[in-house]
């Protein structure tokens, strides 16, 4: 059973940084792409970053610059390092596990930046 963990939300002033974590188990995902996601209230869910199993990745426009997301293969884990939050970064967080048809997300987490 695949399952997909993650944690490192929280509230932060704007400006400030977090780093957010998804630890997924049931397989080995060295060839997944594993990404981030948000979603605001009232709006659709919107990707934030990805991380190819080559190596390779994209970001939104809107954090470039800003936001890291980086992999490590043995520990089926994901990470995004957020710097300069900025208050309309404010969402739930979701991690993201894809490979051709296969797809599974996390249970989400709560990312508030105040002004």
């Amino acid at each position: 059973q695949v399952q997909l963990v993650e944690s490192g939300g929280g509230l932060v002033q704007a400006g400030g940084s977090l780093r957010l974590s998804c630890a997924a188990s049931g397989r080995t995902f060295s060839l997944y792409t594993m990404g981030w996601f948000r979603q605001s209230p009232g709006k659709e869910r919107e990707l934030v970053a990805t991380a190819n199993w080559n190596g390779g990745g994209t970001y939104a426009d809107s954090v470039k610059g800003r936001f890291t997301i980086s992999r490590n293969n043995a520990k089926n884990t994901v990470y995004l390092q957020m710097n300069s939050l900025k208050p309309e970064d404010t969402a739930v967080y979701y991690c993201r596990v894809a490979r051709l048809s296969e797809i599974y997300w996390g249970q989400g987490t709560q990312v508030t930046v105040s002004s």
